[in-house]
C-alpha cells in the first residue's frame, strides 16, 4: 500500500513592530534636526559680527565695481560728445525706461543738449510699446524732434509688422523719418528670406508716410547682411566699443551708448549722434 504523504504547513510568522519604534523614530529625526537648526542659529549669532562685515564688503564691492563702470562711461560719453562738437544729440526710449519726466528732458550729463528723441512704438505683428502714447505726446509737448520706430521680428510676417506700426503710428510734419529697428537673425527661415520681409516692410511703411524709412541695427549686422542690399537706405548704426571713437561717414546715426544720464529719465539711457548739425536733422523731417 502506498502512504498518502501529507504536506506540511508552513507556518509564516510574521513580525510585528513594536509600536514605540516608529515614534521613537520620528522623536530621534526631529531632535536631530532640531539640534542642527539650533547649532547654525548658534553659530550664526556668534559670529554675526563676522558675517555682518562679509557681507557688507560683498555688496559694497558689487556697488564699488557698478560706479567705477559709470564713471569709465561718462568718461567715455564726455570724450566722444567733445569729438563731435557741434552734431545734434538725441536719445532714445522705450518702455523700459519707465515713465519719463519730459518737461525736464534737456540736456544729457546735465552739460549737452538733447535735440532729437527715438521713440519705440511697436514690437513683431502684435505688440505695442506700453510706454509709446505717453512718450510720443511727451516729447512733442517739450519740443523735441521726435521719432517712431518699430521693432522687427524676423520669424513673423513682415506685412502684418509694417500694418501694426502703420495703424499706432501718426506722424506729423516736422517729424523724424519711421524706423525699422533689426537686430535678431532669424530662426525659422534663411538670410534671403529675411531681407525679403525687410523689403516688404520698408515699402509698405514708405507708400503709406511718402518717406524712406531708416534702418536700424547694429554695426557686424550692418557690415554682414545690409550694408550692400540696402544701400539706398539711410542707417542708425549701434556700436558701443571703445575702439570708435568718430561717427562714421556712412552713418547718418550713431549709437554709441547705452550708459548715459539725462534729465527726467530714471536709470540709463542710450545716446545718438546725428552726422549733422541740428538745422540739418530739421532738413530730413516729414514735410
Amino acid at each position: 500500500m502506498r502512504r498518502k504523504s501529507v504536506k506540511k504547513k508552513t507556518i509564516i510568522r510574521r513580525r510585528t513592530k513594536k509600536k514605540g519604534s516608529f515614534f521613537s523614530g520620528k522623536v530621534l529625526q526631529f531632535m536631530v534636526l532640531a539640534f542642527f537648526v539650533l547649532l547654525v542659529f548658534g553659530l550664526g549669532y556668534h559670529y554675526r559680527s563676522g558675517l555682518g562685515y562679509y557681507f557688507s564688503f560683498k555688496s559694497n564691492h558689487i556697488a564699488q565695481k557698478e560706479l567705477e563702470d559709470k564713471r569709465i562711461s561718462d568718461v567715455r560719453n564726455q570724450q566722444v560728445l567733445d569729438k563731435h562738437e557741434g552734431k545734434s544729440i538725441g536719445i532714445d526710449v522705450s518702455e523700459y525706461q519707465g515713465k519719463i519726466s519730459w518737461l525736464e528732458v534737456d540736456t544729457l550729463e546735465s552739460k549737452y543738449p538733447v535735440d532729437f528723441v527715438f521713440i519705440r512704438a511697436t514690437v513683431g505683428e502684435d505688440r505695442l510699446d506700453r510706454q509709446f502714447k505717453n512718450n510720443w505726446l511727451g516729447a512733442k509737448k517739450n519740443k523735441l524732434l521726435r521719432g517712431a520706430y518699430h521693432y522687427y521680428r524676423p520669424n513673423e510676417n513682415s506685412l502684418d509688422q509694417a500694418e501694426l506700426f502703420i495703424k499706432t503710428v501718426s506722424l506729423s510734419k516736422g517729424d523724424l523719418p519711421p524706423v525699422l529697428d533689426i537686430e535678431k537673425l532669424p530662426k525659422n527661415q534663411s538670410i534671403e528670406q529675411l531681407k525679403v520681409g525687410l523689403k516688404r516692410w520698408l515699402k509698405k511703411v514708405e507708400e503709406h508716410y511718402k518717406v524712406k524709412p531708416i534702418i536700424y541695427t547694429g554695426e557686424s549686422y550692418y557690415d554682414d547682411f545690409l550694408k550692400e542690399e540696402f544701400s539706398d537706405y539711410l542707417f542708425w548704426i549701434a556700436n558701443y566699443n571703445f575702439y570708435r571713437e568718430k561717427i562714421d561717414e556712412e552713418w547718418l546715426f550713431w549709437q554709441f551708448t547705452e550708459k548715459a544720464s539725462v534729465n527726467g529719465i530714471k536709470g540709463n539711457v542710450d545716446v545718438n549722434i546725428y552726422n549733422g548739425d541740428l538745422q540739418q536733422l530739421q532738413f530730413i523731417t516729414v514735410e
